[in-house]
């Protein structure tokens, strides 16, 4: 395994992760699907402990997104019940481990079951100060960006609209873009998720299925995202001089 590298300005202040590829690991290992999103829960449990142990702020993961409801229904039926039964089990786990939980996303599609659970857990750890744990559930970046647009509308008509002010009713509003975006499974987009967030975001994809992505597979990301230079529309020339002078002082 590789030694990390924890200095802080080397580590993304939010990364955000696509778990995907749970369907076909269990699929190689002929076991139905569902098996699959089983151990894709304890990859998540995995990389929550990893994150916070690397001082990572905050990590968001796409766990249900507003298209997944097209899958088929059994499908659906048993996420929503791994849904409940994982939340209920790690809660207490999250807050002993000083994580603060959130929920993004529209939660008014899912029982009163789940949506108590959601609240609860978000209630529990609102006052924790370690890693932001956000758990996007019934999400699109789309939906995001209109479901701001509908607000900001509605609270600030007639006013001038500004990047700064539409984020700010955003799902995200007080937390820093995201830095670093990680897709497993192959696939190479980014599927309607944090759209607006992830203007400026590194794009890492791996072929490593979800329920393979572990801790050494996390330090090669982050490694890769350590060797970028992120210019932010300013030249190499000027990065490099805002770095020497702020070793300088």
């Amino acid at each position: 395994m590789t030694t990390p590298d924890n200095s802080p300005d080397k580590l993304p202040q939010h990364l955000a992760v696509v778990m995907d590829g749970n369907g076909r690991w269990a699929k190689k290992r002929f076991m139905p699907r569902t098996a699959g999103h089983k151990a894709g829960v304890n990859a998540t449990r995995k990389l929550v402990a990893a994150c916070a142990a690397r001082g990572i702020p905050v990590l968001t993961v796409f766990a249900f997104s507003s298209e997944n409801w097209n899958r088929p229904e059994q499908e659906v039926s048993t996420l929503m019940s791994l849904f409940v039964t994982t939340l209920s089990s790690e809660i207490s786990k999250l807050h002993k481990q000083n994580v603060q939980v959130r929920f993004i996303g529209d939660r008014t599609r899912f029982d009163e079951c789940l949506q108590k659970g959601i609240m609860d857990a978000e209630q529990l750890t609102r006052n924790n100060t370690g890693l932001v744990f956000n758990i996007a559930a019934n999400y699109g970046g789309r939906w995001d960006i209109v479901n701001a647009a509908r607000q900001l509308l509605q609270k600030h008509s007639g006013e001038s609209v500004t990047e700064e002010r539409f984020a700010q009713y955003l799902q995200t509003p007080d937390l820093p873009d995201v830095d670093l975006f990680i897709r497993t499974g192959g696939e190479q987009r980014i599927s309607n998720f944090l759209i607006w967030q992830s203007a400026y975001a590194e794009l890492y994809f791996t072929d490593t299925l979800w329920p393979d992505f572990d801790e050494q597979s996390l330090h090669q990301a982050l490694d890769w995202y350590a060797e970028r230079e992120r210019r932010f529309g300013k030249t190499s020339k000027q990065i490099q001089q805002e770095q020497q002078n702020k070793q300088a002082s």
